[in-house]
């Protein structure tokens, strides 16, 4: 292997040696551990540490990483505590996560390293959001997020690096191309001859780089990075490397030719560079292993430090109080001047006065600038806010909504707008498994809100009309609020954007222009989990949300002889069983409504908990009524079936009857 001088200072490039040096002898440790049980699993980057060092010796320290489980070197190269890593990787407390997630599922916003989840696509539109809150702060700093070839083929990765080129944003995407994703080379995952030339259409700048070469990667990276703290721009960098040992321990090599191996082991970056070292009278060998000797002890006793540590003591209240960011609710009255509008200017009036209150907060959605949104929410909005903060994305839903949680990690607030609710589809892995569990894993909150215009009655048909939001109330991690009212809406929006949490806020289509209502005209606030009691009686409770509690009242109005509490929930998570079981215990009777589709649906969950929780009040069973178990049909004559709008007065009379 050549190196080149590159005009580093002698200094320059021990310092880099050092860097290189200290996760190859941790490594070597750590697959002894494992071979005597002491840790449970082990990603090797052996063979790759000249990438991850170099890289993050390139970075400025307040600049954020985003590595992958084969870049021990982040880590030891930005300073963490060995015994922290120790601890992270036995699952005790000194550790990043405690307990609760293993080897590099972690992040350090002291250390600015953001860790992955093994769903890998999302890492790389966090990296997004990062540098697009870095370029809003026009702090001129770079953003470096790394992934494996085997990840490229993921949309996730096509999505990213698209919306980082129409974006501008300074990020380098890191590609370790590594040979093998588990045990498929790299010929039955891609048909170019570099991943770098999948930067080309994007129109981004890409490079092939040497990753078994610390020189080559540090000095190469640096240029770039000086460059686009001043230029801001994304870059492709495909690091040219091998994966010398299993993609886990657990997985062995026996599908690598033996051939291969041994090329890739002459390319050793630590074998070659201490040679150069030592060529060129940079280092003695009594230096470096003096060198050695002195990591391997500081390596023994920060073990010691972490074994000695106690056990993760087991603290179960604890464990559900950390799936939420704290968040204290601040009541802000609403005024006494109102005016008479529509579900959907209540929803624009909360947005305008959010965006106006908060500074840090992006609004982002498929025609949400200009055009104002498909329903015209955000309309006139660029005129008063510009479009950095109100911005059109492309047609990527995982991307945007992992940008989502960039710029929630880099200090900003989030919302964005889902077209139609049905096209969260395309976005749901980054709210299940990233937004959903990340505070709870290493208590980063995740400042988001994603509106989900929804709902049937207006033909859409099924793409158009779904109302999803049992997908996500089963979902710990994720609150979702549904209003059926202007006023709830507004002040329920507000509180939601306060809210560290991620929310999906849902927004009914059909009562976006059909609804008015007095509502005040100034910002206020409404907590979240606390239902509206609408009506009063003693005969029946009845729950409902959404367009179902309109449904509900014209009811009630039609037959003002049914005496019954109707209970607008207006949050679904958190739910407010409290107003629930108090109103059954009074009556003895509950009927829950609801537009989505019966099984698996937030009434059955609210029907067993009565069942559990109120069973010796109920002189009666509970009873659910709700959409058809189909896909929701286009026809008006299919959809009206579909719907169980007529359905219901049937089921409560014979529940009243019972």
């Amino acid at each position: 292997m050549k190196y080149t001088d590159y005009s580093l200072s002698d200094h320059t490039k021990i310092k880099l040696y050092k860097q290189l040096l200290l996760p190859r002898l941790i490594e070597e440790k750590m697959l002894i551990l494992l071979r005597q049980g002491k840790i449970t699993k082990w990603f090797s980057g052996i063979g790759q540490e000249a990438i991850s060092v170099g890289v993050t010796a390139a970075l400025h320290p307040d600049e954020y990483l985003l590595p992958m489980h084969r870049n021990l070197g982040v880590f030891t190269t930005r300073g963490i505590p060995l015994s922290r890593l120790f601890s992270q990787w036995q699952g005790k407390a000194n550790g990043f996560t405690k307990g609760r997630d293993r080897s590099f599922h972690f992040g350090s916003q002291e250390h600015k390293i953001i860790g992955m989840i093994s769903h890998l696509g999302p890492q790389l539109g966090v990296a997004d959001g990062i540098a697009l809150a870095n370029l809003l702060k026009k702090n001129k700093q770079v953003t470096a997020v790394f992934t494996g070839e085997g990840a490229t083929s993921e949309g996730d990765f096509h999505e990213a690096l698209n919306v980082a080129s129409v974006w501008n944003l300074p990020v380098l995407f890191c590609i370790e191309n590594n040979g093998y994703g588990l045990s498929t080379p790299t010929n039955e995952q891609f048909n170019c001859k570099d991943l770098a030339d999948k930067g080309i259409g994007y129109g981004m700048e890409s490079h092939c780089i040497d990753g078994n070469n610390i020189l080559e990667v540090y000095t190469r990276v640096n240029a770039l990075c000086s460059d686009l703290r001043e230029n801001p721009r994304p870059v492709l960098l495909e690091f040219k490397t091998f994966r010398m040992r299993g993609h886990e321990e657990a997985s062995g090599t026996k599908y690598v030719p033996q051939e291969l191996l041994d090329t890739w082991e002459a390319k050793d970056p630590i074998t070659n560079y201490e040679a150069f070292l030592l060529a060129s009278n940079t280092l003695t060998a009594d230096a470096i292993a003096l060198l050695k000797a002195k990591m391997q002890q500081e390596i023994e006793d920060e073990l010691q430090i972490s074994y000695q540590e106690e056990d993760l003591p087991l603290v179960p209240e604890k464990e559900l109080a950390d799936v939420y960011a704290p968040f204290t609710y601040i009541e802000e009255a609403p005024n006494l001047t109102t005016e008479n509008i529509r579900l959907v200017d209540a929803i624009s009036q909360s947005l305008k006065q959010a965006m106006e209150k908060h500074g840090n907060l992006v609004l982002m959605g498929q025609d949400i600038a200009d055009y104002g949104g498909v329903f015209k929410i955000t309309e006139g909005f660029v005129a008063q806010f510009g479009k950095e903060r109100v911005r059109n994305t492309p047609i990527c839903e995982s991307a945007i909504i992992s940008a989502a949680m960039g710029l929630s990690i880099n200090g900003m607030k989030a919302v964005v707008e889902m077209q139609f609710a049905d096209f969260v589809s395309s976005g749901f892995n980054p709210i299940v498994n990233y937004l959903a569990k990340t505070h709870y894993r290493w208590a980063e909150k995740a400042d988001v809100v994603i509106r989900m215009p929804c709902g049937a009655g207006v033909g859409a048909g099924p793409f158009h009309s779904q109302t999803n939001e049992a997908w996500f109330t089963k979902t710990p991690g994720l609150k979702v609020v549904y209003p059926a009212f202007p006023f709830d809406a507004k002040g329920l929006l507000a509180t939601a954007i306060n809210d560290p949490n991620p929310v999906l806020f849902f927004e009914h289509k059909a009562l976006y222009r059909s609804l008015y209502q007095e509502v005040p005209t100034a910002y206020y606030t409404l907590p979240l989990g606390k239902a509206a009691l609408l009506t009063k009686g003693t005969a029946i409770t009845i729950v409902a949300y959404g367009a179902a509690v309109h449904w509900a009242l014209e009811v009630l109005e039609e037959r003002p002889e049914i005496h019954a509490d109707l209970i607008d929930l207006r949050t679904l998570q958190p739910l407010d069983t409290e107003t629930i079981y108090h109103s059954v215990k009074k009556t003895g009777k509950l009927i829950i409504l609801q537009e989505d589709s019966l099984f698996g649906s937030l009434a059955s969950e609210i029907a067993a908990l009565v069942m559990e929780e109120c069973f010796e009040f109920l002189d009666a069973p509970v009873q659910r009524v709700a959409s058809l178990d189909t896909p929701i049909p286009f026809s008006k004559i299919l959809e009206h079936n579909y719907l169980p709008k007529d359905r219901f007065l049937k089921a409560l009379l014979a529940l009243l009857a019972y």
